[in-house]
C-alpha cells in the first residue's frame, strides 16, 4: 500500500463515537457504534430451489408476472398521486388560514398602530406549524427527516438504511412536509414527495406491510431485494412528475441522479407510472377545486403555462446565459459551503430531540421576523390591477389600489412566490427588492437546511435562482423572459442536466427555451464540479455511507484484489454442523453476512447469506444423525420470502443441545455458481463487477479455485482520489 498517499477517516471527523448521523438515524445500533448500514442482495441466488422455481414456470406464467409488474407501478402511480394531491390541499388550506389571519391582523393595525402583535402572531403560527412536525420526526421516526431523496439514492445504489421505506416513515414524512410548508421555511415538498413515492413502492410491491401485519398474499414472487429496487426507482420517478407534473422528467430524474442499475423495460415501466402519477393527482385536484375534467395543473409546483409568442431568445443573449450560469454556480457554491457546515455544526451540537425541535422553532420565528422585517421596511409599492393573480396582497403602507411587492415574496409560499417570478410583468419588483429579498433568504435557507423536519431544498433553490436571474435581467436591461434564469441554482446543487431540462420544459409547456436552459445548466455543472460535490454526494459522504460511485478512482488500477479483500474469511462445509453455524452467527466479530461453502481443501462450492441461514434454522432443517437413514425437512422459497425483509436476529432462535449436534446440508439452498475473481484481479475491474452486477460479496480465489478472500462494498469505498492522490479511508465494520 506504499502508493496510497494517506489514510483519512471517512468523513474527516475521526472517529467521533457520538455522532449523531441522520441518514441512519433511525437505527441506534448504527448511530452509537458508527456502524456502515447493512448492503443489499441485488444479485439472485440461483440455487436449487430457485432454479427449480424457474423451470416449474411456464411462458404463460412469465407473461402473468409482467403483467402484475404493470399493474403495481399502476397502483403505485395512483397511490403516489393520491397523497402528492393531499399534501397539495393540505398545506394550501393550512397556509391559507394562517396567511388570512395575518393579513387580517396586519389591516387592522396598520392605522392603529402597534404591528408588532401581528409579528407575533405569525412568528407563533409559524413556530407552532413546525414545531409539530419536528415533533412528529424527532421522536417518532428521525429518518423522516430531510429530503430524503439520498437516503434513497443509497437505496438504490444498494445500501440497506435502516427504516427508509417504512410505513410509518411515510406517515411522519407527509405530516413533517405539511408542517414544515405550511410553517413558512424556507423548503419545499418536492423531495419529500420523492421518498413518499419510493416508500410507497416498496409496500405495494410486496403485496404486505410489515408495520401493520397485514399480509394481502399478493405479489408474493416480487419480495426480493432486485425487484423491491427497481419499483422503488417506479415511486421516486412517479414523485417527481406529482411534483413537477412532468413525467419524462421523472422517468430521466430516476435515470441520472437516483438509479444505480437500468434495463430498457424499466423506462416504460417506470413512465406510465409517472403518467398515472400525474393524471391521478391532476384529476382529484380539479375536482377539488370544482372544475371535473380540466387537467391542466402541471403539478404540485404549478409553473404554470407559457406563450410560445412571448417568450423568444436572441443569438447574441446566449453568451449571458453562459455568464449566469457560472456567476449563479458561484453563488450555489457559497450556499452549499455555508449549508454543510451548518450541517456539520448540527451533527455535532445538536443531539437531543427536544433541542432539534427548539432550534426548528427558533428558525421559524426567526424566519416570520425577518419576512416581516422585509415587508415593513420596504417601500416598492406596485398597482393592483384586475390583471393582478397576487394571493395575499397586503397594502401595508402603500397608497389605495397599490400591494407592497415585497410581500408577493415573503408573504407567500416558496412554490406561489416562484410562480409570481415567473409570470408577473417587467417592473413588478425593483432591484433593490429583488436584491434584498435574494440575500436575506439565501441565508434563511442555509439555516433552515439541517433541520430536523421534513422538508425539499428544489423550491427554495428554484425560488433563489428565480429572483437572482431576474435581477440579473433588471441589471442587463434586456426585457427578454427571464423565468429559465430560476434553474441555474437548481442544477448547480444536485448537478442534474437533462432531467432538469425535460422537467422545466414539462412544467411551462414551452420548448423555447431547451437549449439556453441546456446550457445554463451545463455551464452550472461544469463550475460547479471545479469547486465541490453536488448536495446528495456531500450528503452521503457526510453520513459515512459505503455508496459506489459509477467508476472506480482512476488511479487506482495498481490496486489488486488480494489488498483489498477482507481475509481471513469464514467458510461452510457443504454438510456443516448446526452448533458451528450458531456459533458463527452469533459472533459479534463476525463482519460478513455472507460465507463461501467450500469442499474440505478449502476450493469453492458456494456461497450463502446469513438470513439463509436464519431461516435453516428457524425451521430446524438439520439432517439427523441415524444409522439407517437421514432427515431433513423440505423447505421452497416462500418460506425465505415470507421471512423477507426482516429476518429474525440470531439472538432470537433456540437451539437446543441436542440440536447442536445435528447436521445441516447446504447444498440445496447455497448458490453454487458465485462470482468470483482470482487474487491479482485489478480494482476496476472488481468495481466493475460490483456496479453491473449488483454484488453484495465477490470471492477472491488463488489458482486453484481455493478461497483467499471476500470482497464487500466497504473494501471498494474506502478508496478515493483526493487532493494528495488515492487515499485509503477507514471505515467502520459492518
Amino acid at each position: 500500500m506504499a502508493n496510497i498517499a494517506k489514510k483519512v477517516s471517512w468523513s474527516g471527523r475521526g472517529d467521533d463515537r457520538g455522532e449523531r448521523t441522520p441518514l441512519l438515524n433511525g437505527d441506534e445500533e448504527v448511530k452509537n457504534n458508527r456502524q456502515v448500514p447493512d448492503t443489499l442482495d441485488y444479485d439472485n441466488s440461483e440455487n436449487q430451489l430457485f432454479l427449480e422455481e424457474e423451470r416449474r414456470m411456464s411462458h404463460m406464467g412469465f407473461r402473468c408476472l409482467e403483467i402484475r409488474r404493470w399493474v403495481i407501478c399502476g397502483l403505485i402511480g395512483f397511490l403516489t398521486g393520491l397523497i402528492a394531491c393531499m399534501i397539495d390541499i393540505a398545506v394550501e388550506k393550512l397556509a391559507g388560514y394562517k396567511y388570512f389571519a395575518v393579513k387580517q391582523n396586519i389591516e387592522k393595525y396598520t392605522e392603529l398602530g402597534g404591528l408588532s402583535i401581528s409579528l407575533i402572531l405569525w412568528a407563533v403560527l409559524n413556530s407552532a406549524f413546525v414545531m409539530f412536525g419536528a415533533i412528529a420526526v424527532a421522536f417518532v421516526e428521525p429518518i423522516a427527516a430531510g429530503s430524503g431523496i439520498p437516503q434513497i439514492k443509497c437505496f438504490l445504489n444498494g445500501v440497506k438504511i435502516p427504516r427508509v421505506v417504512r410505513l410509518k416513515t411515510l406517515v411522519i414524512k407527509v405530516f413533517g412536509v405539511i408542517c414544515s410548508v405550511a410553517g413558512g421555511l424556507a423548503v419545499g415538498k418536492e423531495g419529500p414527495m420523492i421518498h413518499s413515492g419510493a416508500v410507497m413502492a416498496a409496500g405495494v410491491s410486496q403485496g404486505r406491510s410489515t408495520s401493520l401485519k397485514k399480509d394481502f398474499k399478493i405479489f408474493e414472487y416480487f419480495r426480493r431485494d432486485t425487484e423491491k429496487r427497481d419499483f422503488v426507482s417506479a415511486g421516486a420517478a412517479a414523485g417527481v412528475s406529482a411534483a413537477f407534473g412532468a413525467p419524462v422528467g421523472g422517468v430521466l430524474f430516476s435515470l441520472e441522479e437516483g438509479a444505480s442499475f437500468w434495463n430498457q423495460l424499466l423506462t416504460w415501466r417506470i413512465f406510465f407510472a409517472s403518467m398515472v402519477s400525474t393524471f391521478t393527482l391532476n384529476f382529484f385536484l380539479s375536482i377539488y377545486h370544482g372544475k371535473p375534467g380540466e387537467l391542466s395543473s402541471p403539478g404540485l409546483i404549478n409553473f404554470g403555462r407559457f406563450d410560445s409568442d412571448s417568450v423568444q431568445y436572441n443569438l447574441y443573449e446566449i453568451p449571458l446565459f453562459i455568464i449566469m450560469g457560472a456567476l449563479g454556480e458561484g453563488n450555489v457554491t457559497l450556499h452549499w459551503l455555508l449549508r454543510f457546515s451548518h450541517a456539520v455544526l448540527c451533527l455535532r451540537y445538536i443531539h437531543r430531540p427536544c433541542l432539534q425541535v427548539m432550534e426548528a422553532m427558533l428558525v421559524a420565528a426567526v424566519t416570520a421576523t425577518v419576512s416581516f422585517a422585509m415587508i415593513y421596511f420596504s417601500n416598492d409599492c406596485q398597482p393592483l390591477g384586475q390583471d393582478k393573480a397576487e394571493e395575499y396582497p397586503l397594502q401595508l403602507f402603500c397608497a389605495d389600489g397599490e400591494y407592497n411587492s415585497m410581500a408577493t415574496a415573503f408573504f407567500n409560499t416558496p412554490e406561489r412566490s416562484v410562480r409570481s417570478l415567473f409570470h408577473n410583468p417587467p417592473g413588478t419588483y425593483n432591484p433593490v427588492t429583488l436584491g434584498v429579498f435574494t440575500l436575506a433568504y439565501f441565508f434563511l435557507a442555509v439555516w433552515t437546511y439541517g433541520l430536523t423536519v421534513s422538508a425539499g431544498v428544489f423550491i427554495p433553490s428554484l425560488l433563489i435562482g428565480a429572483a437572482w436571474g431576474r435581477l440579473f435581467g433588471i441589471l442587463l436591461s434586456f426585457i427578454a423572459s427571464t423565468w429559465f434564469c430560476c434553474v441555474n441554482l437548481t442544477g448547480g446543487i444536485v448537478r442534474m442536466t437533462l432531467s432538469l431540462t425535460v422537467i422545466m420544459i414539462e412544467a411551462t409547456g414551452n420548448v423555447t427555451y431547451g437549449f439556453p436552459i441546456m446550457l445554463v445548466l451545463m455551464t452550472a455543472k461544469i463550475v460547479g464540479d471545479y469547486f465541490i460535490e453536488g448536495l446528495y454526494d456531500i450528503h452521503i459522504k457526510l453520513q459515512s455511507v459505503p455508496f459506489l460511485h459509477w467508476d472506480a478512482p482512476p488511479t487506482s488500477h495498481w490496486l489488486t484484489a488480494r489488498e483489498v479483500m477482507s481475509s481471513p474469511v469464514t467458510c461452510f462445509n457443504r454438510v456443516e454442523k448446526v452448533g458451528r453455524i450458531v456459533d458463527v452467527l452469533s459472533n459479534t466479530s463476525t463482519i460478513h453476512n455472507g460465507f463461501p461453502v467450500v469442499a474440505h481443501t478449502r476450493k469453492i462450492c458456494g456461497l450463502i447469506l446469513r438470513s439463509q441461514l436464519i431461516v435453516l434454522l428457524k425451521h430446524k432443517v438439520f439432517v439427523e444423525r441415524a444409522s439407517s437413514r437421514l432427515s431433513q425437512r423440505k423447505l421452497q422459497l416462500k418460506d425465505f420470502r415470507d421471512a423477507y425483509p426482516r429476518f429474525p436476529p440470531i439472538q432470537s432462535i433456540h437451539v437446543s443441545q441436542d440440536e447442536r449436534e445435528c447436521m445441516m446440508d447446504l447444498t440445496e439452498f447455497m448458490n453454487p455458481t458465485p462470482y468470483t475473481v482470482p487474487q491479482e484481479t485489478s480494482l476496476p475491474r472488481v468495481f466493475k463487477l460490483f456496479r453491473a452486477l449488483g454484488l453484495r460479496h465477490l470471492v477472491v480465489v488463488d489458482n486453484e479455485n481455493r478461497v483467499v478472500g471476500l470482497v464487500t462494498r466497504k473494501d471498494l469505498a474506502r478508496y478515493h482520489v483526493g487532493k494528495d492522490g488515492l487515499e485509503e479511508l477507514h471505515l467502520a465494520q459492518t
